[in-house]
């Protein structure tokens, strides 16, 4: 029976936590953040945690590694 390959590109974006929580990178941290206000640069430091909602689909992907 095959098995359940990891998404790779899932892998290099999302990490789930202990309690089965998936985290993120914020969008717009890369460049250009110049012409961002100085507010909008501090709220996107660090990974947010990703809607329930879309949770599932994420740890299906990243299939039995959190990483």
């Amino acid at each position: 029976m095959p098995k359940q390959k990891t998404h790779k590109g899932v892998k290099k974006r999302f990490r789930l936590t202990a309690n089965g929580k998936v985290k993120h990178r914020q969008a717009g941290t890369s460049h250009l953040q110049v012409r961002l206000t100085a507010k909008r640069r501090r709220s996107l430091r660090g990974t947010r945690v990703l809607a329930p909602v879309d949770t599932a689909k994420i740890a299906e992907a990243l299939g039995p590694y959190s990483y």
